[in-house]
């Protein structure tokens, strides 16, 4: 069959084929991308698993809903390891991947080495997770948000509730030389002085040693009834078996680091009663009653310390999305630094000018062995 030269059908073929190009890179444009920062391998894996679950069950609800101005999201998991080191490549794999919008970085010294990256290549960044006041103070930062309290807010409480409450006869402050356990545990040792309250000695442990005992020894002939760790849960838990071996009896609390069910199988029976603080138990409000069974329904939990956190700075984003009209990361940051925002956290969750949730509420619990934590009243 002679084939016959039809410039009408090559045009056509052409449009048809630009036409197929615009469409695609047009449904590809309403596809926005969330990286899920935080640690997916590692010794704090749950602290990934929370921002994951958060972040994922706020854009399933979003999506279902129908989305924000013509745009759906999608969910980008990104590890950092809770490792300084690693902060920098997961910030670099975001920016090299061109995503523009970030959730995550649970633990305060990745944050700390990546959110340079993050502000420079205007990614908006809201950690649901990183509480040491260095990852925002002084820095200026335009792109950077917490939906989470700082450790200048938690460690008074924790010192307010020692003083008052357990009026211990002799505290002893210890934390794990890390940005995180190390700032925490100042601000405690900072508020409990003030406070009138007899600190025998602040001192630090090595992260990842498995041998405490003489740092449990000098803390028995110290005489201390009451100490205080700054860190995560891997060193507590070691910390309070290795007391319990020793025949050491005291009150033993920390940070919200050290609320991870694997706490309770490093420390056995010896968790029992630990004291920590911890965002207030948002799943618990009425307003969040459904939210809360969307979880269940995935077979999720609500509850972790960084669960709904990351779900309420996902909402912090699509609203700021929406009100504005734009997907561009600066007007978002503007519009997050001068606008109110109900989320999970609250209604009318605000943000300062360093990029700090206003108004964020902790609360004391006690951890139980075989079961939930509970509220301490």
């Amino acid at each position: 069959m002679k084939y016959v030269f039809r410039p009408q059908s090559v045009l056509t073929a052409l449009a048809l084929a630009c036409g197929f190009a615009l469409s695609a890179a047009s449904a590809q444009a309403d596809v926005i991308k969330i990286a899920a920062v935080g640690p997916m391998t590692g010794p704090v894996t749950q602290y990934g698993d929370q921002i994951k679950a958060g972040a994922l069950t706020a854009i399933e609800a979003i999506n279902a809903a129908g989305g924000v101005n013509g745009h759906t999201f999608e969910m980008v998991p990104v590890d950092d390891a809770c490792e300084p080191k690693q902060g920098p490549i997961a910030a670099n794999k975001v920016v090299n991947d061109g995503i523009k919008f970030a959730v995550g970085i649970a633990c305060s010294g990745a944050a700390i080495a990546s959110t340079d990256i993050y502000e420079n290549e205007g990614v908006v960044l809201i950690t649901p997770g990183a509480t040491s006041p260095l990852v925002t103070e002084g820095k200026g930062y335009e792109y950077i948000f917490r939906t989470i309290g700082r450790d200048d807010q938690q460690g008074p409480l924790a010192a307010k509730f020692i003083a008052e409450q357990v009026k211990p006869n002799l505290v002893v402050v210890l934390h794990d030389k890390q940005s995180y356990g190390q700032g925490i545990a100042t601000s405690v040792y900072e508020a409990l002085k003030k406070a009138g309250v007899n600190v025998a000695f602040f001192e630090g442990i090595n992260p990842g040693d498995s041998d405490y005992s003489a740092m449990i020894t000098r803390v028995k002939t110290s005489g201390a009834d009451f100490v205080y760790f700054g860190g995560y849960h891997p060193e507590m838990g070691l910390l309070l078996r290795q007391a319990a071996e020793q025949g050491l009896k005291v009150q033993f609390m920390g940070p919200e680091g050290v609320a991870n069910s694997e706490l309770s199988a490093i420390a056995g029976p010896s968790s029992e009663g630990m004291l920590l603080t911890f965002p207030a138990d948002f799943s618990s409000d009425p307003a969040n009653a459904k939210i809360v069974e969307a979880f269940r329904a995935k077979g999720r939990e609500a509850d972790g310390a960084f669960t709904l956190t990351a779900y309420a700075a996902v909402q912090a984003l699509a609203e700021a999305i929406k009100q504005t009209g734009s997907t561009d990361p600066e007007v978002i940051a503007k519009y997050l630094h001068t606008h109110a925002i109900d989320t999970v956290i609250g209604k009318g969750t605000a943000w300062d000018e360093q990029g700090d949730v206003k108004d964020f509420d902790f609360a004391v619990f006690r951890w139980h062995a075989n079961g939930p934590k509970t509220p301490v009243k």
